[in-house]
This record gives C-alpha cells, sequence and structure tokens, in this order.
C-alpha cells in the first residue's frame, strides 16, 4: 500500500516509475562502458531522455519524514522529470490540508528540456501550485530563497551537492532534514559533501537503501 492515498497521483508516479526502471539496464550498461574522458557533451546527450528517478522506496521515505515533519517550505537539488518532486509537493499538499496555511517546494532544473517535461507531470498531478520550478544554474537560481527550509532532497551530479548545500544551509532551520542519495556507492566522490556535513555541526547516518541514502540532520 502507498503512503500516498491519492489514486490519480498514483496511477501517474507508477507510469514514471515503469519509465524510469525500464531505463536502469541502459543506464548501466553506459556507465560501466564510460571513461574518465568522455566528453561531458556526450553524457549529457545520453541522459537527456533518462529520467532517473529516485526509487520509489525512497522517494516515499522522503513524503513520510515531510509529513512528520509538517515541513512547509522543502528544496529539492535536481528535479529532471519531477518524480521526486511529486512526493514532496503532495506531502506539502496533505500538510497544508491537515493544518492549515501555506508552502512551498522550491525545484531546480538546469536542463530546459527536462524543466518542461517536469512542469507537465506537475499539472497532470493538480500539485503546479505547490512547486516553484527554478531553470537554470543553481548557482544562481538559489541566491535568494525567502523563509526557513525544512527539508532538503540533493539528487544531482555529485560535483553540485555540496555547493547546494552551502546554498541553502542557512536557511535550514534547526531540526531541518537533508536527505542525499547514493552516498555509500559514490563514497569517495562525495568527500566533500561529507566534509561540509561534519564542518556544518550536522548529524548524519547513512541508510541501508540501494546505493545508500543519506540522512543529515541541521543541529
Amino acid at each position: 500500500m502507498s503512503v500516498i492515498r491519492d489514486p490519480e497521483l498514483e496511477r501517474l508516479l507508477e507510469g514514471l516509475h515503469a519509465r524510469s526502471d525500464a531505463q536502469v539496464a541502459a543506464l548501466r550498461s553506459y556507465e560501466t562502458e564510460r571513461t574518465q574522458q568522455t566528453p561531458i557533451g556526450e553524457v549529457k546527450a545520453f541522459l537527456s531522455d533518462k529520467l532517473v528517478a529516485l526509487d520509489r522506496d525512497k522517494a516515499e521515505l522522503c513524503y513520510q519524514l515531510c509529513r512528520a515533519s509538517d515541513a512547509r517550505r522543502i528544496v529539492e537539488i535536481g528535479t529532471s522529470f519531477g518524480v521526486s518532486t511529486l512526493y514532496l509537493a503532495a506531502a506539502v499538499r496533505d500538510n497544508i490540508r491537515a493544518a492549515g496555511g501555506n508552502g512551498v517546494v522550491i525545484g531546480t532544473e538546469y536542463e530546459p528540456a527536462k524543466a518542461s517535461a517536469a512542469r507537465s507531470h506537475f499539472a497532470e498531478a493538480g500539485l503546479s501550485g505547490y512547486i516553484d520550478l527554478r531553470e537554470g544554474d543553481l548557482r544562481e537560481t538559489l541566491k535568494e530563497i525567502e523563509g526557513p527550509v525544512d527539508f532538503m532532497l540533493v539528487d544531482i551530479w555529485i560535483g553540485m551537492a555540496r555547493p547546494a548545500l552551502e546554498l541553502v544551509a542557512p536557511h535550514l532551520r534547526p531540526g531541518a532534514i537533508v536527505v542525499c542519495d547514493n552516498t555509500e556507492k559514490y563514497r569517495n566522490e562525495y568527500a566533500d559533501y561529507f566534509a561540509f556535513l561534519e564542518e556544518s555541526g550536522f548529524r548524519t547516518m547513512t541508510l541501508p537503501f540501494d546505493g545508500g541514502l543519506e540522512l543529515s540532520v541541521r543541529c
């Protein structure tokens, strides 16, 4: 049974996860074959139509964490086609329905085509009103974040994980949660990210999901 009690949204998510799962074999094959000399343009071209969605169990955990903490202001680093964004926006919507007030998910996406596809999914789900998708370089689009942030999801190129957290960290309220994907699989590559967590007083643990899922709390 899904944690999201919204049949229409569930159907949309089921289809998006199925598309993403169908692309996993091609992604793994490409990752095995590519080298450090592979041009970044080639890599981006290959990934341009790949959803690379956050695994369903991880996305459902994010929904649960946002509901449990009554998260109203969420920042997502790496929206892509907007699959995980739908879970976050549903949590904000459901928190508002339960206790009133308002809230927003601030999303970030560099690729215009992916941003356009994401907006289409948001509209189909009826969740556009809960999402502020900022298109472009996040080092520019996240310069202004109004109000405290309750929850942050990091699912982006590893090299951008620390810069993104550095931008958002001053806005994270005490007790805010930060989730980052694949931190066990790419432990060495995330060294700078972990260094910032340590320097900034976060309490962190790696949850035993596929590839590892980092759960950090701003203390």
